[in-house]
């Protein structure tokens, strides 16, 4: 009787509190395990995992499989692996560690390797507008050679604060066309990431670099363009707003981020390119001007696109 009246008041004690202070109570440790805060690049050849308190690595495996060693252990654990991958290469990491406590946590996650070599490029063409089959894109110009290795792309009226694109490991020259395509709805979409720039037979497909986003996301004709590296640095952006639609908060927000970097000019929606003459075959396109603001844009000629290529000078208006 004695024997079952203590394992009543167990049970009570761990169904009147969460399972977590229950279990402080009867082992008088916590059972809480690390949080896991991220991981972030910020060497050649290293990556550190952030956790919310001391860990070491029980066990740790990448894909592609990969040597690598535990640098510092604690809150930040930095890895550095044994074998060079090139700069924005794709890993994935199945890492299991524990704290002083014995508590465990095991995570997968992705993340790519550090890039120092990324170019110097601008923003030169865009298309908001969509008929079947000529998809919305932007097109970057390099004004140097690099590696476009985890370079970011982000279009906040289309999805706020979460990338639209990461490029894989591509080495670009200076003066050379990239194109994102924004929709994979033909058969023969490639991702030009070698030296071959005609390996691509969709409609627009370039004499530049194409790549092509899968689905079919739009790009709205009110937005905040940019384009940022692994240091969160925005290489260079662009506000567009059409009379017709509203300058949501998303919107309103990236482009005050712009402004704080010197990425442009103002972050007012009256600040903003006119955007409402666009159409599939008149693109939002970059002059010889580089001020940061809406006076270095113009909109083409009906029939003016030029994906992959220099812009046509022919203005609309």
């Amino acid at each position: 009787m004695k024997r079952n009246c203590i394992m009543w008041l167990v049970a009570l004690t761990i169904c009147s509190c969460s399972t977590e202070t229950a279990l402080q109570r009867l082992l008088g440790t916590s059972a809480a395990a690390p949080v896991f805060y991220g991981c972030k690049t910020s060497a050649e050849g290293e990556v550190d995992f952030l956790f919310s308190s001391a860990v070491t690595v029980v066990s740790m495996y990448f894909d592609p499989p990969m040597e690598a060693e535990a640098l510092t252990q604690g809150e930040t654990v930095t890895i550095r692996f044994e074998t060079s991958q090139p700069g924005g290469s794709r890993i994935t990491a199945d890492m299991l560690v524990e704290d002083k406590n014995k508590n465990t946590l095991n995570i997968l996650v992705n993340f790519r390797t550090r890039n120092n070599r990324m170019p110097d490029f601008v923003i030169n063409e865009i298309r908001t507008s969509y008929t079947k089959p000529k998809v919305e894109f932007i097109e970057l110009k390099m004004l140097q050679a690099g590696n476009l290795g985890a370079l970011r792309l982000f279009a906040a009226y289309d999805k706020d604060k979460e990338a639209i694109f990461e490029f894989p490991p591509v080495e670009v020259k200076a003066g050379e066309y990239v194109v994102v395509h924004t929709r994979s709805i033909e058969s023969g979409l490639v991702d030009e990431t070698g030296t071959r720039l005609s390996e691509s037979k969709g409609t627009d497909a370039s004499s530049g670099r194409d790549f092509w986003i899968p689905g079919t996301l739009k790009i709205h004709s009110t937005n905040t363009i940019y384009a940022m590296d692994q240091d969160d640095r925005i290489i260079d952006g662009i506000l567009l707003v059409n009379s017709k639609y509203p300058w949501k908060e998303p919107v309103a927000a990236a482009a005050n981020l712009l402004v704080s970097q010197g990425a442009w000019s103002g972050g007012s929606s009256d600040e903003a390119v006119l955007s409402d003459d666009a159409t599939v075959t008149r693109t939002i396109c970059r002059g010889s001007r580089d001020s940061n603001s809406s006076a270095d844009w113009y909109i083409t000629v009906t029939s003016g696109a030029t994906p992959g290529g220099p812009n046509n000078p022919g203005r609309y208006r």
